[in-house]
């Protein structure tokens, strides 16, 4: 039996685009989860996802992280394995983690990050990681000279962003349970970075549409 979707047109205006803030009380009142839910950005851009010059992506440290703890994989030479782990790196190694990767198939990590000097050796394992969206890449910056400080940077809460196929952008910007104020500090940081992304070749409306949501509520139109 389909469950009823539930009616909260007494609640809000599906249609209407609210400020931050109110958008948010609005989430308050229709998240109906026992546990402390994310908030997710939504944003339909405005570009072609055919063109390789529009695609849009980047990375941002978001001042109040996003009150996720992630697990990072460094792949670092030797001599930087005790700075990586120094940094809270969850997975470090070089060539044996590669080869370890290779074999199993296992990518028990949501970010990877990579030393420069590395990446010819992570060929043997580019499917694996790409398909899986972990390929390190220098456009989120997690291909660096400095590894220490990139892993300390991702467990602060920088996140990384890119539009899928449909043009869409998705992202978490903290917990229902995080002040207002830290809640919209972390909208706006992204919001301003994902603004400066914007591909030079697109034309017309940049930002379509902007809705925020809880892990499990319908969205909410946010102005911006």
């Amino acid at each position: 039996m389909k469950k009823k979707k539930q009616d909260f047109s007494e609640i809000y205006d599906k249609t209407k685009a609210y400020s931050f803030n109110d958008a948010l009380e609005i989430i308050k009142k229709i998240n109906k989860t026992k546990f402390d839910p994310s908030i997710e950005l939504h944003i339909r851009l405005g570009i072609n996802v055919k063109k390789s010059d529009q695609q849009v992506r980047g990375a941002v440290s978001l001042p109040h992280g996003t009150g996720k703890t992630i697990k990072v994989a460094a792949f670092v030479s030797p001599e930087n394995v005790k700075a990586a782990k120094d940094a809270g790196a969850d997975l470090v190694g070089g060539e044996e983690l590669i080869e370890e990767i290779k074999k199993t198939e296992k990518t028990d990590f949501q970010v990877a990050v990579a030393e420069v000097s590395m990446m010819r050796n992570l060929a043997k394992i580019a499917k694996i990681l790409g398909t899986r969206g972990l390929m390190p890449s220098p456009k989120n910056e997690t291909v660096t000279p400095n590894p220490a400080k990139a892993i300390e940077e991702l467990k602060k809460g920088k996140i990384s962003y890119k539009n899928d196929d449909t043009g869409n952008l998705h992202a978490i910007i903290g917990k229902l349970s995080f002040d207002d104020k830290k809640l919209e500090e972390n909208f706006q940081t992204l919001i301003d970075n994902i603004r400066k992304a914007k591909p030079s070749s697109t034309k017309g409306i940049y930002f379509k549409n902007v809705t925020i949501a809880s892990s499990m509520s319908p969205s909410v139109k946010v102005s911006v």
